[in-house]
């Protein structure tokens, strides 16, 4: 019995007590009309069982946290290997989950980034390089004569913990005083952060001003924050001559040219979801939501008497109405006036408000007149504090009516910080290579010239990532790309990349259960779903496949007819 699969009495929704025996290790193919029992065969009593079995094999407080399965309505089941079932819906909601990170194959790219990568200068684009402690000196000594600076030696950046130990470890050492968070503290007996929150923790080695006869100082004083900071020091100026601020100085990778420097890269860098890699202007997802003018004044020949300002409507006696009327007698214009024949000034106060300018307002309300003396924020301010402020689901649908999705203009729909899109691989970067579309992305890595060290670093690397490609390109979904949001994908074309995934996984020993894999597949990529289909199955799995396509179904190693009518008339 251990080569088959042996089904008794299975009465699941409309099957008629059927008895099956279905061999292992085979590409098995279940068809017949629509409603004649695959699915309730296939998912609602194979793959149920195999779940409440894998359930009961948990302890009874893990299944206390996920709850019971009901029992599918079958006498008994012989022979069930552990089952993976991969149906056609959508993999994720999330407009942070993509195709590559689905598949998984943008943490390999991020990990190659990170390792066999060469960075650039964001601002002049000439290739950054490490420097050394003399030049780190020379670049705070050249800071203007009576430059206030403090020295500071990372030691934790972003990081969770009180560092108790730390504080303790470093008082000993002779040091009085730590930048928190970019806030100074003396060093005190007991002390420590809160240990639940993000921290950045930097010792303050030195406090000097700059001029000629420090130079010795600062040396040993650089000397000791590199040490303390892993290589990596900080001169924060804090007054003088010249701008206040953080300048960062490393042995890892520095410009010369722009006086910029970058941490030695880590796969977070190059991570969308991290605070380390993600652009801040759109936290990471690439686009931003911008008022569109023509959705606010879709026609600029009627007046605001008429409605011509959208989000607003035609007056009536509302605060904004009222802040308009102020607007309208300080800078000379009626509601009468066609919007197209107002000056440039007016429509940029109406749209843009006035800044910190204050009108007097007269607000009528239940027959009382009250006077204020207000700033007007526009209707584009107007529209921003809906969307920002309010809790109201309504609200704010009312307000992104006047939006439209737009590729973020600090990172060009790219979701890194600049830092992170100026490392490169070849001539491209992790954005550029994640806009590829699949094929053509296979294609580059076999274009990419390698220095002798890079390739050591990422042969292994970029052989997984080609396996993963090649695996995506033999279900026909090659004409996707990295950055693909999930939410965007078909049914089928989810099914088929979590096909691909599993086929990389390169488990034995599971049966899979599939949904029409081939629907929405141009027929000429047909035979390239079944050979991966037969290559899960010759990794020692089986392969039960509901399936409507002839082809598939001359394909398969046994077949499983279900029929001869639909519902009360099907499952047998």
């Amino acid at each position: 019995m251990e080569d088959r699969i042996v089904i008794r009495g299975a009465r699941e929704h409309n099957l008629q007590n059927i008895d099956l025996e279905i061999p292992r290790n085979q590409l098995v193919v279940i068809t017949g009309l629509s409603g004649s029992g695959k699915s309730s065969l296939a998912f609602d009593t194979i793959y149920a069982e195999g779940q409440r079995r894998y359930m009961e094999s948990l302890s009874a407080y893990a299944r206390q946290f996920l709850g019971m399965m009901e029992r599918p309505e079958v006498d008994h089941i012989d022979g069930l290997s552990p089952v993976i079932a991969i149906e056609q819906k959508t993999v994720s909601r999330n407009p942070r989950s993509t195709v590559g990170t689905v598949t998984e194959i943008y943490d390999f790219m991020r990990l190659l980034f990170a390792r066999a990568s060469t960075a650039y200068s964001y601002l002049s684009g000439s290739p950054m390089r490490k420097q050394t402690d003399e030049e780190i000196v020379d670049g705070i000594m050249a800071l203007p004569e009576g430059t206030r600076v403090i020295l500071l030696a990372p030691v934790v950046k972003g990081r969770k913990g009180h560092y108790r130990e730390l504080f303790q470890q470093v008082g000993r050492q002779g040091f009085e005083r730590v930048r928190v968070d970019g806030e100074l503290l003396e060093i005190t007996a007991g002390m420590k952060v809160d240990r639940y929150k993000t921290h950045d923790i930097e010792i303050v080695v030195d406090r000097i001003v700059v001029k000629e006869d420090v130079r010795t100082r600062v040396s040993r004083s650089v000397e000791t924050a590199l040490g303390m900071g892993g290589g990596t020091l900080i001169a924060s100026v804090v007054g003088g001559p010249t701008e206040e601020g953080d300048r960062l100085f490393s042995r890892h990778l520095f410009s010369p040219e722009d006086g910029i420097s970058y941490d030695d890269p880590s796969p977070n860098t190059f991570s969308f979801n991290s605070p380390y890699g993600a652009c801040p202007e759109c936290n990471g997802l690439g686009v931003r939501s911008e008022l569109d003018p023509e959705l606010i004044v879709p026609n600029g020949r009627k007046t605001i008497a008429e409605g011509t300002l959208a989000p607003l409507g035609k007056p009536r006696d509302v605060w904004i109405f009222s802040q308009l009327n102020a607007v309208a007698e300080a800078y000379g214009f009626d509601f009468e006036t066609p919007f197209a024949d107002l000056t440039d000034r007016q429509k940029e106060v109406i749209l843009d408000g006035a800044g910190e300018e204050q009108f007097d307002i007269v607000y009528r309300y239940k027959n009382r007149e009250v006077r204020y003396k207000h700033r007007f924020t526009g209707v584009h301010g107007h529209i921003w504090h809906t969307y920002e402020q309010t809790s109201s689901a309504t609200s704010r649908k009312w307000a992104e009516a006047f939006m439209r999705r737009r590729d973020c203009s600090a990172c060009g729909g790219g979701r890194l910080k600049p830092e992170s899109l100026s490392f490169r691989v070849g001539t491209k970067n992790i954005a550029e290579m994640a806009r590829m579309d699949l094929g053509s992305l296979r294609a580059h890595f076999d274009t990419v010239e390698w220095g002798e060290r890079q390739w050591v670093i990422a042969r292994q690397i970029v052989k997984e990532i080609c396996e993963r490609l090649d695996f995506l390109l033999d279900v026909g979904v090659g004409y996707l790309s990295l950055d693909r949001t999930a939410r965007t994908l078909s049914g089928g074309e989810s099914q088929r990349i979590r096909l691909a995934t599993q086929i990389g996984t390169q488990l034995t020993g599971v049966l899979y259960v599939l949904d029409e894999p081939s629907i929405g597949l141009h027929p000429r990529d047909n035979a390239r779903l079944i050979a991966s289909l037969k290559r899960l199955r010759d990794l020692e799995n089986s392969v039960l496949v509901v399936e409507h396509d002839r082809e598939m179904i001359e394909e398969a190693d046994f077949v499983v007819d279900l029929g001869p009518g639909a519902g009360e008339h099907g499952g047998h």
